[in-house]
């Protein structure tokens, strides 16, 4: 049947026994795609059926459909020309993980983060109300994106207009983990009274409010969205699905599929070995360690517990020690704050493109008030997440230059433990982690147990004229760099590791000037009001010259990370030509 779909209008002439083969073969499709590049399965598999019955009834792209997240596109992505992307292993770069406009005239947003759908839709609403047009604008938006502020405000905003607006909720009583908070208790009992319990969130909205409890049944849905297609004033649409629907291990292991690597589709074997030590595990290890022995340690996550390494049986075992604020990292940084000024000794860890949504919390709720919590960043390197959307490079501008944080960059596993446990223990500062992404690299030395100093850089090797000040996951580098110059060269760097993003260690940086001419800066991260600049800057009045390395600022996409060192001339080749070439 999929043969036969080049287009949403080729499936308007099916008869309810084709659309199920088609929603069959989908499914067979969307698995042969994430068998073999991983992705995100079970939200995919479980929005089959609506988006089959969105695009029966409504007429893409004047009506146009905004997907949350995005991460449960790829049914819309075949049926509006995409399809060879999921069944042709050849033409798998060819698209992305995520609505892209690029892509298809059917896509309006770039769109990765999660409880954006509604608001953006509204947008496209009222552009359309003011030009006079005509046309559905339907925001399709998951139970677990609700517990998002912006999707709050959305509903607020929508909730008194009086125009055609429609925001479909896929409510499988699932984010990627088990949902927390008091909006899924009232999602439950809407679920549990067909839709008819007097308590209803969304009515309380101001929105009208209809229910399908076969939200995978295609009729069932075809009947509803029939019903509200060209309406006049704002409804939602909930409807019951089931996550992973389709691949028996994505419905039983709803959490382990979300997304997943590539795998064996008879067994769901991972056909990618990621086993060995890693930073997730260790964390997760030290963190239940410092649990068990203080009850006063609580760590906080975001609805991706598991960045830190708390699984389903973990979660059970430290229920009172470990909050899961949902998809609302800027509750947990104002109630990690909240904390540390009344005595508890909170650690907030999300991945770096998610702090992105917490920058004035950070600074108004936690930094300004001076509460010393603790900030854990996961996946902050060009080595991190790499979709266009996930990018975790700009986390250096952002957060070292809010004033009272402590910023700090490890370079191996044993510092990285003493930085974090002096970060926990200590009551003076709020202190940000930016946890390594190059590997579990171990050193043998000995690590401060104190860094309450601040800004006092370590001089690893001393040498004379030029000085290499290598930031977090790029100290190795800077090794590497250092060898270089003095085997091929003759010349013996001074190598530092400066520890501290957030300051400058002026000290330091004036003894330079005795027997260097030449500073140079590595950083994981993009120059643009990064770390390497306030080092240029205080040279800015002497005849040192500054070399700052590190990434260009601009959106990236799907990269491989080595041809993007390579583009911005960060190998050790690249980096010991530029500063021969200086000399």
């Amino acid at each position: 049947m999929l043969e036969k779909i080049n287009s949403p209008k080729d499936i308007k002439t099916l008869s309810c026994e084709q659309l199920d083969i088609l929603a069959a073969d989908i499914r067979k499709a969307i698995i042969n795609r994430m068998s073999k590049r991983g992705g995100h399965l079970g939200p995919n598999l479980g929005m089959v059926e609506t988006t089959i019955a969105l695009h029966y009834v409504f007429d893409s792209p004047t009506d146009k459909f905004v997907f949350d997240v995005s991460h449960q596109c790829y049914t819309h992505k075949i049926l509006t020309g995409r399809k060879n992307g999921f069944l042709s292993d050849e033409d798998f770069s060819k698209i992305s993980g995520y609505t892209n406009p690029e892509e298809s005239e059917h896509d309006f947003f770039n769109i990765g983060h999660t409880s954006t759908s509604v608001s953006l839709a509204s947008g496209l609403a009222k552009a359309r109300d003011q030009k006079g047009e005509k046309g559905n604008v339907i925001a399709i938006i998951g139970d677990g994106s609700l517990s998002g502020g912006e999707a709050m405000e959305g509903f607020d905003y929508i909730g008194e207009q009086q125009t055609n607006f429609i925001i479909v909720v896929n409510d499988n009583d699932m984010s990627i983990s088990e949902n927390h908070g008091g909006i899924y208790k009232n999602l439950r009992a809407l679920r549990e009274s067909n839709g008819n319990c007097p308590c209803n969130l969304f009515k309380a909205f101001g929105l009208d409010y209809l229910y399908v409890n076969e939200g995978n049944n295609i009729q069932k849905l075809i009947e509803a969205f029939q019903k509200v297609k060209d309406i006049t004033h704002p409804i939602v649409v909930h409807i019951n699905t089931l996550k992973g629907k389709g691949y028996k291990l994505a419905e039983t292991h709803k959490e382990e599929w979300h997304w997943h690597l590539p795998f064996v589709i008879e067994t769901g074997e991972p056909t990618i070995d990621e086993s060995g030590e890693n930073y997730v595990e260790l964390t997760t290890q030290y963190l239940m360690k410092k649990m068990k022995a203080d009850p006063k340690v609580v760590a906080i996550v975001a609805g991706v517990a598991t960045n830190i390494g708390f699984t389903e049986e973990r979660r059970k075992e430290f229920a009172a020690q470990l909050v899961d604020v949902g998809i609302a990292e800027e509750h947990g940084v104002a109630m990690a704050s909240g904390m540390a000024r009344n005595g508890a000794k909170p650690v907030f860890a999300t991945h770096s493109s998610f702090f992105q949504r917490t920058y004035d919390q950070i600074s108004q709720d936690l930094c300004i008030n001076n509460n010393p919590a603790t900030l854990l960043v996961n996946t902050a390197s060009v080595w991190g997440m790499n979709d266009i959307t996930h990018l975790g490079i700009f986390d250096i501008p952002m957060m070292s230059n809010i004033p009272n944080l402590v910023y700090l960059a490890p370079t191996c596993v044993e510092e990285y433990f003493a930085m974090l446990d002096w970060s926990i223990e200590q009551t003076e500062h709020p202190v940000a982690v930016r946890i390594p992404c190059n590997g579990t690299i171990h050193s043998n030395k000995y690590f401060a147990a104190d860094y309450s100093k601040l800004n006092k850089y370590e001089t690893i090797t001393e040498g004379k004229d030029i000085a290499i000040i290598a930031l977090g996951d790029f100290f190795q580098l800077g090794e590497s760099v250092a060898q270089l110059l003095q085997s091929a060269h003759g010349i013996t760097p001074t190598l530092i590791n400066p520890r501290y993003i957030s300051g400058l260690d002026t000290d330091m940086l004036k003894n330079l000037k005795k027997e260097h001419h030449i500073v140079v800066t590595l950083e994981d991260g993009i120059l643009d009001g990064g770390f390497g600049e306030k080092i240029a800057r205080f040279y800015g009045k002497d005849p040192m010259k500054v070399m700052n390395c590190g990434l260009k600022k601009e959106f990236i996409d799907r990269y491989k990370a080595d041809d993007i060192l390579r583009q911005n001339r960060l190998t050790k080749e690249q980096i010991t030509e530029d500063i021969i070439r200086l000399m």
